[in-house]
């Protein structure tokens, strides 16, 4: 190996430990935002609170952009795809939500942690992907993890468990829509779109439920939950536009960890043996195919790379 390789390796290692630093932050501010929301929840009604801490969130993210320079660029925010994307996202943060307030936190996470097996199902049937005999093994596997954590005989099912399974149906929906987004929309404008749109339809939900006079104990927690969320964001864009994604990806699953703690921690929440076993084959299902992924765009640059060594 040259010393530029070499000097190119430890570059790449730099920046992947950057990136995995990046995703658990997320990870753990998703996680913090929740279980603040879900800690107001009895105070609050779903559809005030989620609102509040969208005008916090809201202003937080134009505060953003409008440091970074980029409220200028709002003309580009034009694309009807972005706020399809934002509609889908809003509904789903809405239901999700829900959910979270009525389940164990590390129960709703896990239930989650299934978005990646739907995409995949959808991209197969939507962008008529082709899927290895492998991967298919693993979203067959993922599935069953999803069986063994949401129980459907056991007494943890109900109709929130159901909200759960629909708001991560929703969250991967538009992570495939995301990809109709043209590449020079900001990241940051995104962002706000989001948040623009979770406002609005909390806004109209809570015209529907009793408002209740916030006390400021609340404030400062959903204050506090709107800086993990926009946190969030930001650390999870770093974090999938640093080093080799397929080294990253998989920390998105220490979010899990994090729940788990908290739920322990706050509300003496703990899974059941069935519930642990299907957390493992969500996990492990996941790791599979970013490890079959992994392998297929090595292949792919290696066959690149002998079809340019051949032209020349």
């Amino acid at each position: 190996m040259s010393s530029s390789d070499a000097h190119q390796q430890l570059h790449l290692v730099s920046v992947n430990r950057r990136g995995i630093l990046a995703m658990s932050l997320s990870m753990a501010c998703f996680v913090a935002n929740d279980a603040l929301v879900k800690h107001v929840s009895s105070t609050l009604s779903s559809g005030q609170l989620i609102f509040v801490r969208g005008l916090m969130a809201t202003a937080l993210m134009l505060a953003v952009a409008q440091g970074m320079g980029l409220l200028r660029q709002v003309p580009q925010m034009r694309d009807r795809a972005l706020w399809l994307r934002a509609l889908l996202d809003g509904v789903a943060s809405l239901v999700y939500l829900t959910a979270v307030f009525h389940l164990p936190l590390g129960q709703a996470t896990a239930i989650n942690l299934a978005s990646p097996l739907f995409a995949i199902l959808m991209a197969m049937w939507w962008l008529r992907e082709r899927v290895t005999l492998i991967r298919g093994l693993a979203v067959l596997t993922g599935f069953g993890g999803v069986l063994l954590v949401i129980q459907p005989a056991g007494d943890t099912f109900n109709t929130y468990t159901l909200l759960a399974l629909l708001g991560t149906l929703l969250h991967a929906t538009r992570d495939l829509l995301t990809r109709r987004i043209p590449a020079h929309v900001p990241a940051v404008l995104i962002s706000l779109s989001t948040a623009w749109m979770v406002t609005i339809l909390a806004g109209t939900l809570s015209l529907f439920q009793t408002w209740q006079p916030v006390p400021l104990s609340a404030v400062l927690q959903l204050g506090l939950a709107a800086v993990f969320l926009c946190s969030g964001y930001y650390t999870l864009i770093l974090a999938m536009r640093s080093g080799d994604v397929s080294v990253i990806a998989p920390f998105r699953y220490s979010g899990l960890l994090f729940a788990l703690l908290i739920g322990h921690v706050l509300w003496d929440e703990m899974p059941n043996l069935l519930a642990w076993i299907g957390i493992a084959l969500l996990v492990g299902s996941g790791l599979t195919i970013l490890h079959t992924e992994r392998r297929r765009q090595q292949a792919a640059a290696r066959q690149m790379a002998g079809e340019t060594t051949a032209q020349t």
